[in-house]
């Protein structure tokens, strides 16, 4: 069977990628707090009084929390594919997704505050 290219390998990668953060809404309840974060979290990036870069930077920061949850759950549904028993470094693994998850967190929460809330606060 020959391979896809060209304009279906694309459109293939888009229904792949849309099946994928389908699969993560109905699966995962992180994502999906997540998900609720960014719908607010993104609209108000955009109506702040902010400057385009702190704009995107809003904004990305936002995406960054739901792209590494995404792969966070990835990690975590090949490990359990894997099996269920424990393993050390299957326990590693999770553990390392779930740190990735925690630093988006931090980031995205100091960036907000530095961008949108200390100015107000006069700080």
């Amino acid at each position: 069977m020959p391979k896809n290219k060209g304009l279906k390998r694309v459109m293939l990668a888009g229904v792949y990628a849309l099946a994928g953060i389908r699969a993560a809404a109905r699966h995962e309840a992180a994502f999906r707090q997540e998900a609720l974060l960014a719908l607010v979290f993104v609209p108000l990036a955009l109506l702040l009084d902010v400057t385009r870069v702190e704009r995107v930077l809003l904004v990305a920061v936002t995406l960054l929390v739901l792209l590494v949850e995404l792969l966070n759950s990835a990690v975590e549904a090949v490990v359990d594919r894997i099996g269920p028993e424990l393993h050390e470094l299957s326990g590693r693994a999770k553990d390392m997704g779930s740190g990735a998850v925690l630093i988006s967190l931090v980031l995205w929460l100091w960036t907000w505050m530095e961008i949108a809330v200390l100015p107000l606060a006069g700080g």
